[in-house]
């Protein structure tokens, strides 16, 4: 009998026993599936792109403004009802299915209304969306919704196709990676990002593309998904499948969520050494440490751990969709410490729980089985929050950089020492190149000051930073000064900052100031999402006219700021790079 017979008699088998499947299988590659997975042949959908965006794209993040979340209705639908219920107050919610009228008269019986929800009736595998489920890329100039889709790392082939379906229902460009040289096998459940360009993965990812290069691969992420830095790390000894979502999450663009063992136990500790590979060697996209919040890893009824035969319990498998959060609970000894968490980590969110038992056998829960959808025209707010800041500065500067695409009516700054008594707003000036700025005034030493950022589009859509504003928000304490001398405060406060020449400018500027004092003084350039670009200087100088000159031959165009700042005196000016 020849090869080719042989592959023919292989992939009739293979359908046949797809077909025939109870639609119950784990997040894991059974063994059945193992043995077939060689002769394999992904599907390609009807009219999908296999050349990458022809565009520059940036992928969302899980946290950004969300039209809607998808679900497969297959196994575990007490799981699911809760998923729906709990969604549809914040968006859409599209259920993958096979007969509509079945999913409606579950939902009915339990008690779920039956509002924001779309069927998609077509033929699916599993229940594991997550993994093989639409990523929303926006083109960075229209901010038009891209599907993108991988080639799923599980011989599924009608789940592989739902991307595609979806793209089709919704009417949105659908770009495949199933074509050489860009073909690239993954999973959503190890992929996570940002919204700003970085992503995060095992190294799991490496081992599915035995034929390509780690440059390769990344190439791939950055033409079809806007990732232009991806962070791999080692893959864990006790996590089967190897996703990062089973121990880690990004609950902001600045804040890590990691799973915690006790001491040496499981995978703690190579949890605790990709965690510190991240630390040591990447900032977060404002340049900042990332934040860190440990949540624990709790053992099984029996007090199990994944290294002697226990479930993988974990918190960090959540979805957060708009301003809820869905977190999988197991036992309230356990669970009441991950609520205090996440309600500490995200102030805000409604923060609600789905008991997970049931499914966390079969390597995955809340997360794995639900997959967002970005809005249309999202009104995007990017902010590095303010830290904690010296009583002696004359404000607290803020800057963000707004964006969406039928532009900005307004922003607003809103800032309170007592949310009890509500906020003060502040309108944001526009500086140009989609940066706006406003102060918060100074404050007494020991205050707390809490604020957010709100944006109006041309649209008309209205959204805050954080999103769930004035519910949540930013807060910073007025600390005492302590790098300036009492006898120097008052001159200090007479320097003289002059315009920068030329402004706009390319590549060079002369930043020129007076100083009635000696004094310590740091001279810093921002761009316009509060990342620091560089110091121009940091040290002492002396009484008198002093210029610095920056040269920018090595940075893109753009609206910046420099901030001259002592002890006792801050000031930030703007100015624009023209190439």
């Amino acid at each position: 009998m020849n090869r080719t017979i042989i592959y023919v008699l292989l992939g009739m088998i293979m359908s046949s026993v797809l077909q025939a499947q109870i639609k119950i299988l784990p997040r894991y590659l059974t063994e059945q599936e193992r043995s077939y997975l060689p002769y394999y042949t992904p599907p390609h959908f009807p009219g999908e792109i296999t050349d990458p965006p022809p565009y520059t794209v940036r992928t969302m993040a899980e946290w950004e403004e969300l039209q809607g979340i998808m679900i497969t209705w297959t196994s575990f639908p007490f799981i699911l009802s809760q998923i729906v219920d709990y969604a549809q107050e914040e968006c859409i919610v599209y259920i993958v299915c096979s007969d509509s009228n079945t999913v409606r008269t579950y939902l009915t019986n339990n008690g779920v209304p039956l509002y924001n929800i779309q069927f998609i009736i077509t033929n699916f595998n599993s229940i594991w969306i997550r993994d093989y489920g639409p990523w929303t890329a926006y083109t960075e100039t229209t901010d038009t919704l891209n599907i993108i889709d991988w080639i799923y790392n599980r011989p599924r082939p009608y789940d592989d196709l739902i991307p595609g379906i979806f793209a089709n229902l919704i009417n949105a460009p659908h770009f495949s990676t199933t074509t050489p040289p860009y073909n690239l096998t993954h999973s959503g459940g190890n992929f996570m990002t940002d919204g700003y360009g970085t992503g995060f993965s095992s190294k799991l990812v490496l081992q599915e593309n035995p034929a390509k290069t780690e440059a390769e691969i990344d190439t791939i992420m950055k033409k079809y998904m806007g990732i232009h830095r991806y962070v791999k790390m080692n893959v864990l000894p006790y996590d089967v499948i190897h996703h990062i979502d089973m121990h880690m999450k990004l609950l902001d663009e600045e804040t890590l969520l990691v799973g915690e063992y006790p001491l040496g136990v499981s995978d703690g500790p190579q949890i605790e050494a990709n965690l510190q590979y991240i630390l040591n060697n990447f900032k977060n996209c404002y340049g900042r440490d990332f934040k860190v919040v440990r949540i624990p890893m709790p053992p099984d009824q029996f007090g199990r751990y994944p290294s002697n035969g226990g479930d993988y319990r974990t918190y960090t498998n959540s979805m957060i969709v708009n301003k809820t959060v869905i977190i999988p609970t197991y036992e309230y000894q356990y669970d009441t410490t991950a609520f205090r968490i996440y309600r500490e980590a995200m102030p805000g969110y409604n923060i609600v729980g789905i008991e997970s038992n049931s499914i966390v056998p079969l390597l995955g829960t809340i997360h794995c089985i639900v997959k967002e959808v970005g809005a249309y025209q999202p009104v995007r707010i990017s902010h590095a929050s303010l830290e904690n800041q010296a009583d002696n500065l004359q404000s607290y500067p803020v800057i963000a950089h707004i964006k969406t695409s039928s532009g900005i009516q307004q922003a607003e700054l809103f800032w309170t020492i007592d949310t009890t008594m509500g906020f003060n707003p502040v309108p944001m000036t526009n500086s140009g190149l989609d940066s706006f700025y406003a102060e918060i005034p100074a404050q007494t030493t020991g205050s707390m000051v809490y604020y957010y950022i709100s944006a109006e589009s041309n649209l008309g859509k209205t959204r805050t930073k954080p999103l769930t504003a004035p519910l949540g928000y930013y807060k910073f304490n007025v600390l005492p000064a302590t790098s300036i001398h009492p006898s120097q405060a008052q001159e200090v406060s007479k320097i003289v900052v002059y315009p920068n020449y030329p402004n706009p400018f390319n590549p060079i500027t002369h930043i020129k100031f007076y100083l009635p004092v000696t004094t310590q003084l740091q001279v810093t350039i921002y761009n316009a999402l509060g990342e620091k670009i560089t110091t121009l200087h940091r040290g002492v100088l002396n009484a008198g006219f002093h210029q610095l000159q920056w040269d920018a031959q090595e940075t893109g165009s753009g609206v910046y700021f420099y901030e001259i700042s002592t002890g006792g005196f801050r000031k930030i000016k703007k100015i624009m790079l023209v190439k």
